[in-house]
C-alpha cells in the first residue's frame, strides 16, 4: 500500500506520519512506501519527501506519479490566516485541494481520500444539540472552503472515481505557541501555560465551550476512518470527530487537579466577542453516528491533557 499524507510537516501531519510509522501497516495491508508532501520537509530514510505547496504544478505531478493508495489531505492555510488573506486561503483551501482530487481521480484507481475539514462548517448562533441535520453556515472564509470541499470531495465518490470519506476536526491541541494563524491557538496556549506554571491572559471567559480533542487521538480518528466501512453509512459522506464538550472552567479544573491548585490563580479573562462568537460557545453534538463507525473522542479531560502534553499516548 502506498500512503501520502499532504501537509506531512505540519502539526495533526507529523502526529499521523509517527503512527503510521509505528504502526507499518493501514487495514492489514502493509505500507510499502509513505510520502509527504509539504512546503519544507526533513530526509527521512525509506520515504518520498514532496517539497513545495499543492498550487504548484511540478508539485502536483509529483504526487500524481507517486500514485497514492490512501491519501490523508491535510495542508490547508489556517482559519485567521486564510481569513487575512483571501487570495491564499482560496489558492491553497480550495483550488490546490480541487486539483488534488482531479489529480487522484485521474489515476483510474479509486483510491481512499481522507479529507480534513472542520467544525468550521459550522458556524455561529446554534442550536442547543448540533445534529447532521444541522444548517451548515460558516463564518468564515476557511470553513466556507472546507464545506466545498466535502461537497467536491463526496460528488467525486458519487461519480465512482474516489472513496471519500471527510472528517471535521474540532480544536486540536496542543499546538507549538507559535502557531501563527490560527484562531484559536489559545485552547493550546492556556495548557503549555498551566503545565509549565505560566500566567495566561484567556481571550475567552471561563463559562466558554469548545469541542476538543489531541492530536494523538486525531491521528488515530485518521487512521482509523481510512479503514472504516463508511461506504454503509453514507458514500462520500462527511462526519465530525467525537468530542470532548468543555468549558475553559473544565480545562483550568483539570489542570489544577494534576499540576497543583496554584494554577488558579495564573489565568486572568480578557474575552474577545469575536474570538467568543465563535470559539467559545460550542452546544452539544450528536456524533452518534461518528461513534458508531469507530471514531472516538479522547475519554476524560484529564486523558485529554495529558495526552494533549504528551504524557501518556
Amino acid at each position: 500500500m502506498r500512503v501520502l499524507i499532504t501537509g506531512g510537516g505540519g502539526f495533526i501531519g507529523a502526529h499521523l506520519a509517527d503512527l503510521l510509522r509505528e504502526r507499518g501497516e493501514l487495514g492489514g495491508r502493509r505500507i510499502e512506501a509513505l510520502a509527504l508532501a509539504d512546503q519544507a520537509l526533513p530526509e527521512t530514510a525509506g520515504e518520498t519527501a514532496i517539497r513545495g505547496d499543492l498550487t504548484q504544478p511540478a508539485v502536483m505531478a509529483k504526487v500524481a506519479t507517486f500514485r497514492p493508495d490512501v491519501i490523508f489531505h491535510l495542508a490547508a492555510v489556517p482559519g485567521g490566516a486564510s481569513e487575512a488573506d483571501y487570495a491564499l486561503g482560496r489558492r491553497v483551501n480550495l483550488d490546490a485541494s480541487l486539483s488534488l482530487f482531479e489529480a487522484l481521480a485521474a489515476s483510474g484507481t479509486r483510491p481512499t481520500v481522507v479529507y480534513a475539514s472542520s467544525i468550521a462548517v459550522y458556524g455561529t448562533d446554534l442550536p442547543d444539540l448540533v445534529t447532521p441535520r444541522t444548517p451548515l453556515r460558516p463564518p468564515l472564509t476557511y470553513g466556507a472552503h472546507k464545506q466545498v470541499c466535502e461537497i467536491l470531495l463526496a460528488d467525486f465518490t458519487r461519480r465512482g472515481l474516489l472513496d471519500g470519506r471527510s472528517v471535521r476536526l474540532p480544536g486540536i491541541v496542543a499546538r507549538a505557541k507559535t502557531s501563527a494563524g490560527l484562531s484559536s491557538a489559545f485552547m493550546s496556549d492556556i495548557l503549555h501555560a498551566l503545565k509549565a506554571g505560566e500566567t495566561f491572559t484567556c481571550p475567552v471567559g471561563p463559562e466558554a465551550t469548545a469541542w476538543w480533542m489531541s492530536a494523538q487521538r486525531c491521528a488515530e480518528n485518521l487512521v482509523h476512518a481510512a479503514v472504516m466501512d463508511a461506504s454503509r453509512a453514507d458514500p462520500g459522506g462527511a462526519w465530525p470527530l467525537p468530542v470532548l464538550r468543555l468549558s475553559i472552567g473544565d480545562i483550568i479544573d483539570t489542570c489544577s487537579a494534576r499540576y497543583g491548585e496554584s494554577r488558579r490563580g495564573l489565568v486572568s479573562f480578557q474575552p474577545r466577542p469575536e474570538v467568543e462568537a465563535v470559539f467559545g460557545r460550542y452546544p452539544r453534538l450528536d456524533d452518534a453516528s461518528a461513534r458508531a463507525l469507530g471514531l472516538r473522542d479522547d475519554g476524560s479531560a484529564d486523558d485529554l491533557v495529558r495526552r494533549a502534553l504528551g504524557e501518556i499516548n
